[in-house]
Order: C-alpha cells, then sequence, then structure tokens
C-alpha cells in the first residue's frame, strides 16, 4: 500500500497531539500502574496513507483523517466486555510485591479492595473486563474472575471499589482521590497503562514525532463493528516495539481494539480489546453501590500509608517513570534522555553514585535477588561492568559505577548508549 501525496506530519499536527486531548476528557479512563508503557507512547509520528480496500468493505481514508476521527470522537456512553493480554516478560507481581515492598500488597493491614493493589493484577496475564460509561462523572470497571468479581465505581464524587471474592470495599471522595493519585486520573488508581482500547490509543498517538510511520491497512469487524486497521510502526531501528495495530470504529471513531507488537516477533506485548460493545446509555444501577451486610469497608485516608509503601509494576524496572521524559528528549534531575522516538534511552545517576545492591549486603530480601538474577546478563564495555535486565518491552542496564540505561531497547542499544556516555 503506497502512501498518498501528502506532505509528512509530525509532532506539532494537532490531529496526532492537541485532538486525543479532547477525546480523554471524553472517555471513561481506566488506569493501573505500569509506567513502561510510557516508554512507547513517547514516539509516535504520522505518515499519511489511504486505506487498502478489506472485509468489510469501508471507503477509503487517510490515517491523518482517521487520526482526526479518533480524536473528535464525542461518544460518552457505552458498555461492554474487555479482554485484555498483558506479556512483558515480567514474573506475576502478586508474588513479588512483597518481596520489594513487605507490608505493601497483599500485606498486613493493606486492603484486598484497595485499587492501588488490584489494578496491578493487570499488568501481565490474561483478564475479562467488563467496563460502562456515562460520561466524564461516571464509569465502572469489573476485573472478572471464574469465582469472584473486582469492581471499581466511579460516581459523581464518589468511587467505591468492591472485592467479592475477600468481602472488602475501598471508599474515597473525589477531592481524596486527588490527593493520593492526582486529579488527572478522576478517580484513585495511579496513572499508567489504561485499560480501554481508547485510552491505550490516545497514549500512544499524543506523544506524536517524526520517527514513526502511521499507515490505514486494510478493516477488520471487532465485536460486530467495522473498523478501519491504523498501524503504527517505528522508523528506527533497535527499538523491542515492532508496531502497534489500532482497530477504530468506522462509524464514531472509537478504537475497539489496541494491540502492540514485538520487533522481534511473537506474542503482543498488549493486545486489548472489546469481545462485546454497546453504544447505548447504561442502566443508572450500574452506577451505584452500597457495601453487603458486614463488609470491611477501608477509607482513603486510612490507605494513605499503605500506598506510600506499595510498588506498582514502574518500580520493579529501574528507571520507568524517568524514562517517559523521553518525548521531546528533556531532561531532569538526575536524569538525562539520550536519543529520541523509538530508540529514546534515559540515563539515570543513582543517589550516592551506588550500584545494584545485593544480597550479600543485606539490602535485597532473597526472594527479590533471585528476580534480579534471573532477568539480568552480566556485559561489559568502554563504561566498565554492568548488568542487563531484560523484560519483553523495556531493558535496563545498571553499571556498577551507579549508573542505569533504560528504554523499550535492545540489550545492545543500551551498551552503545553506556559506551558513548563515557
Amino acid at each position: 500500500m503506497a502512501p498518498n501525496d501528502s506532505a509528512e506530519t509530525n509532532g506539532g499536527t494537532d490531529g496526532g497531539t492537541r485532538g486525543p486531548a479532547v477525546g480523554r476528557r471524553k472517555a471513561a479512563r481506566y488506569i493501573v500502574p505500569v509506567a513502561v508503557a510510557g516508554v512507547a507512547a513517547a514516539t509516535i509520528g504520522l505518515v499519511p496513507a489511504l486505506a487498502s480496500s478489506g472485509d468489510p468493505d469501508l471507503p477509503k481514508i487517510s490515517a491523518q483523517k482517521l487520526i482526526e476521527k479518533i480524536a473528535a470522537s464525542d461518544t460518552e456512553q457505552l458498555s461492554g466486555t474487555v479482554r485484555i493480554s498483558t506479556d512483558l516478560g515480567i514474573p506475576s507481581l502478586g508474588g513479588l510485591a512483597e518481596s520489594f515492598a513487605p507490608g505493601g500488597a497483599g500485606g498486613k493491614g493493606g486492603s484486598s479492595a484497595d485499587p492501588q493493589e488490584r489494578m496491578t493484577e493487570l499488568a501481565s496475564g490474561t483478564h475479562t473486563l467488563r467496563v460502562a460509561a456515562d460520561g466524564p462523572d461516571k464509569q465502572r470497571l469489573s476485573i472478572l474472575d471464574d469465582t469472584s468479581e473486582y469492581s471499581l465505581i466511579h460516581n459523581g464524587d464518589q468511587v467505591w471499589a468492591y472485592d467479592s471474592k475477600s468481602d472488602q470495599a475501598y471508599h474515597a471522595t473525589e477531592d481524596r482521590a486527588g490527593k493520593d493519585a492526582g486529579k488527572k486520573s478522576g478517580h484513585p488508581v495511579p496513572e499508567g497503562v489504561p485499560t480501554t482500547p481508547k485510552a491505550l490509543a490516545e497514549q500512544v498517538l499524543k506523544a506524536a514525532g517524526p520517527t514513526t510511520s502511521v499507515t490505514v491497512d486494510g478493516t477488520a469487524q471487532v465485536a460486530g463493528r467495522d473498523a478501519y486497521k491504523l498501524v503504527v510502526k517505528p522508523k528506527q531501528s533497535g527499538s523491542t516495539i515492532g508496531s502497534v495495530v489500532v482497530a477504530v470504529d468506522a462509524e464514531n471513531g472509537v478504537p475497539l481494539k489496541f494491540t502492540m507488537l514485538p520487533s522481534s516477533g511473537g506474542k503482543a506485548f498488549v493486545d486489548a480489546g472489546f469481545t462485546k460493545v454497546d453504544f447505548s446509555k447504561p442502566a443508572a444501577s450500574s452506577f451505584t453501590f452500597t457495601p453487603p451486610k458486614g463488609t470491611e469497608v477501608t477509607e482513603a485516608d486510612d490507605a494513605k500509608a499503605e500506598h506510600k509503601a506499595g510498588k506498582g509494576l514502574g518500580d520493579l524496572i529501574p528507571g520507568a517513570d524517568a524514562a517517559q521524559l523521553g518525548a521531546g528528549g528533556k531532561s531532569a534531575g538526575n536524569t538525562k534522555i539520550i536519543g529520541e522516538g523509538w530508540s529514546t534511552i534515559a540515563e539515570i545517576t543513582t543517589p550516592g553514585g551506588t550500584g545494584i545492591p545485593s544480597k550479600a549486603s543485606g539490602d535485597v530480601p532473597a526472594e527479590a535477588q533471585q528476580f534480579l538474577d534471573a532477568l539480568g546478563d552480566k556485559v561489559t564495555g568502554k563504561f566498565g561492568s554492568g548488568t542487563v535486565f531484560k523484560t519483553r518491552l523495556v531493558n535496563a542496564l545498571m553499571t556498577d559505577d551507579g549508573k542505569v540505561y533504560v528504554g523499550a531497547v535492545t540489550k545492545d542499544a543500551l551498551v552503545k548508549a553506556a559506551n558513548s556516555a563515557s
């Protein structure tokens, strides 16, 4: 499929940057603490191309027009079922939380209904979600299990979370949620990877840049809806990300499916899509909640201390949060940004210039040390020596003299960056 004759666009294009921000204000936003996806979100640019014919048979549309359609979508009401599979190459967080943060996730005194803890489940494995939204003030997300259900409900200034398995609930008002997790989220859930295809697509498109081509490559049917396939690919080498495919509803511009694929091939990093979707107004009862009799309720203020002790997925990957600064090549504090786009690498100087803590020093629990050893590869170069910690998406080189190089790039790219910085 050849691109059209339009000039190449870049991060300054409204359709790739400012537009999706409008959509985010109108759509349901469910966030989970997976900071590594910010690396992918810092890299995207636009190359208009005409859609090829496919099944279903839809009118041709350019990539630029399709992105504008996503940004202009005013759909505020929907309900449906989402299937999300995540394979970042990171062990299940459930067993690691206590190793890295004793007293945190699942620790003594914590609530099993606390969104700060429960939403980390979406960082690995396959999950079925039931979602509903009625404007910016009413949203509901439920994680469905074989015998139980975890629900997060936002209605006006009230936020409830309920774990049916443990019969525990978490409650916050919107102002408390803002204090605990930032008012941008609208509820007390850490910012990170959204769980709806729309929010995932917006996180990619909001950081548009000139290092990527974006084309429309055929059509598909998702949850019984006709959709265009928007394909995002890096122009640079060295990235662990091969492409991002977004299925966009041909009628209303709502992303129905989001797939992030590795450059090395194999299973997708993230594959999230509707299996059922309805754009009519959900029932009002979807956004109401009263704790069943005997439910143990934790108030947001009571859980605040526990949040400080807890660790999200981003904390398990050194420098993952700082890597999000890669858009625009900015530096902040002890973080320096190397490169741009898909090959962005964050160079971080650890406090005191110390290297990797070890079991022998008593700084790392035995279980955590086993995790580090399983992921690490010893490397040497002009920079000296260090260890590369590998996941499928984000890799990090920790040098013995206390520097960290991290990004959604290959091991060789990290070593090259460390050598260049020496």
